[in-house]
């Protein structure tokens, strides 16, 4: 058996990934429009029709985007927490017909072929999460949107063959950058931020033994580059850089197909 990850999008103006297993297939986030994902997963070798599920992190515009015109062309459950849906909610035009299904925080759902474990992540959302899902052999993690990674969520971080993990900003350059103040407190706040290079990178150290795939995503396209985030990951697990494939997600262009 074997599971396929696509990142279609990543970034502040749309997320959305494609993970296809032998049995089917499961979006997580739907932050571009349905057409670009339907093209964008032909364009992948994937099959819109084969898809399980929708699992949502958090319920910002650049997550949701697309998942009314989605779900009313291509219906499927879309998993969440209860705060997550609720903001859903009032993006839906046919909120009543949606099949919106509701998650718990470490408590495993099955959706066709995969098991999904949402767990929390800090980021200033209503009860926002990263993912686990498995197809009982390969686990894939999804872990963008947070400020901090704790020891909580390695627990589930160790269980990942693949990892897309959130790698936003090179501090020096949020710091020297445009934005203002508030803004770049903000990001770099723990509770509610998000995952600098340095930090992504250290969890990436934590995990990189037993990790075979690392996409680092959602990079600033103001305060980062693909270039340094790389940079950073690879210096930080040094020489286990040999065993861990890194690749980069990017906002307008899909990454190629990960297979494991």
């Amino acid at each position: 058996m074997s599971m396929k990850v696509t990142v279609l999008a990543s970034g502040s103006k749309g997320n959305c990934i494609y993970i296809e297993g032998n049995g089917g297939a499961i979006l997580v986030d739907a932050g571009i429009s349905s057409s670009r994902i339907r093209s964008s997963v032909e364009t992948c070798g994937g099959d819109i029709s084969r898809i399980e599920g929708l699992c949502i992190t958090h319920e910002h515009s650049d997550h949701i985007r697309g998942i009314d015109v989605l779900t009313r062309q291509c219906p499927m459950p879309v998993f969440g927490t209860g705060g997550t849906l609720a903001g859903i909610k009032e993006t839906l035009k046919c909120s009543g017909e949606a099949n919106l299904r509701r998650v718990v925080p470490k408590e495993t759902v099955n959706t066709g072929t995969f098991q999904v474990t949402p767990f929390s992540t800090f980021h200033d959302a209503s009860d926002p999460t990263g993912f686990c899902i498995s197809d009982g052999e390969v686990c894939v993690g999804v872990c963008t949107d947070t400020g901090m990674v704790t020891s909580a969520m390695m627990e589930f971080l160790s269980r990942c063959d693949i990892l897309v993990l959130e790698s936003n900003h090179c501090s020096q350059m949020l710091e020297n950058g445009p934005y203002p103040a508030f803004l770049k407190q903000r990001i770099a706040d723990k509770n509610r931020g998000h995952l600098s290079n340095r930090a992504a990178s250290n969890v990436l150290s934590d995990l990189c033994s037993d990790l075979s795939v690392a996409v680092l995503a959602h990079l600033s396209e103001e305060n980062n580059t693909p270039e340094k985030a790389l940079t950073t990951a690879r210096e930080t697990i040094g020489l286990f850089s040999n065993d861990v494939e890194l690749e980069v997600g990017l906002q307008h262009a899909l990454t190629r197909t990960i297979e494991v």
